[in-house]
């Protein structure tokens, strides 16, 4: 039997263990970059925000404190299922959109658009998220959850998103699945219990509205990327126009007398009034601003103040319920 020196052996021991090493490293990188391509794929932020307002109605429509064991397993559970929903809706959007995509810079390197993902994995995921987050609103809260979770996701994934290369009208349709969160939130806190439905409108009224000044904001912004893809997601033809900003400073305005709602409905107290009365006023103000000026800077500001807006608008009617 042939014998080695002992500083052979050594590094041959010695490359072994730098080969393993590379191998470790580069599967956990792999799987780093997969789960990263996932985040991507169900927009995770996105859908955070979308989960958000969700959870937040849930916890408006209950009367009691909701430190208990109990409601804490419901958020999370509510939670869980409103993101593999969102989540679902938009990976659907993304393999739909994939030629579309690869044409925007800012979207160039989603995973399907790119290449990183298949179509065939993609629509996988999508199947499998969407089924699970529909089950889960039906076993944990009730079918009218489901239902309605299940009608938001086909709306948003295969009506709202092949629109969006027709007419502008696609915004209009996408703000109700954009909206409808907060009514599965407000829903789903009834159990089998018998719904009210007013102050499920409300919120969603909230929301509906909102949308516009938000999203004409952020596509007077990509503009130019959402014109070569072929989109029409500005309400005037040429772009970015004053008709444009007028139509934010209309929708803003429309939000003022709605903020009263919650406080007439009897969801939130008076606190709450001045406080969405203020978050109101500072919308219609940002958008008067954007048609005043017409520049990206404005209209960063309306996009940047309606991301506020939002989250201070919730949690002000969550903290002030009645």
């Amino acid at each position: 039997m042939p014998s080695f020196p002992l500083s052979c052996r050594g590094n041959e021991e010695m490359n072994m263990q730098k080969d393993n090493k590379a191998i470790t490293n580069s599967t956990s990188f792999m799987l780093v970059s997969k789960v990263k391509d996932y985040f991507q794929l169900i927009k995770f932020t996105l859908s955070f925000m979308v989960v958000f307002s969700t959870v937040v109605s849930f916890l408006i429509a209950h009367n009691e404190a909701f430190f208990v064991r109990e409601k804490i397993i419901s958020v999370l559970l509510l939670f869980g299922a409103g993101l593999l929903v969102t989540g679902s809706a938009n990976a659907i959007n993304q393999i739909l959109e994939k030629k579309s995509d690869g044409l925007m810079m800012r979207t160039a390197q989603r995973p399907v658009a790119s290449g990183r993902m298949s179509v065939d994995e993609a629509s996988i995921f999508a199947f499998i998220t969407g089924s699970v987050g529909v089950f889960m609103m039906w076993k944990y809260f009730n079918t009218e959850s489901a239902l309605i979770s299940l009608f938001s996701l086909f709306l948003y994934g295969f009506i709202y998103t092949p629109l969006k290369k027709v007419n502008s009208i696609s915004v209009f349709v996408g703000a109700i699945p954009g909206a409808l969160p907060c009514l599965i939130g407000w829903v789903s806190a009834y159990g089998n219990a018998p719904i009210s439905w007013t102050g499920a409108w409300v919120l969603f009224g909230i929301q509906f509205l909102w949308q516009f000044p938000h999203f004409w904001a952020i596509a007077w912004l990509a503009h130019k990327d959402y014109e070569t893809a072929g989109f029409k997601l500005l309400p005037a033809d040429k772009g970015p126009t004053r008709f444009t900003a007028m139509q934010s400073i209309i929708y803003s305005a429309l939000m003022v007398p709605v903020g009263f709602l919650p406080f007439i409905a009897g969801i939130s107290g008076k606190t709450s009034v001045f406080i969405l009365l203020g978050c109101n006023l500072w919308m219609v103000y940002t958008s008067v601003l954007l048609f005043i000026r017409m520049d990206a800077k404005s209209a960063r500001r309306v996009m940047f103040s309606s991301y506020f807006y939002l989250m201070i608008v919730l949690l002000a009617m969550f903290a002030n319920r009645v």
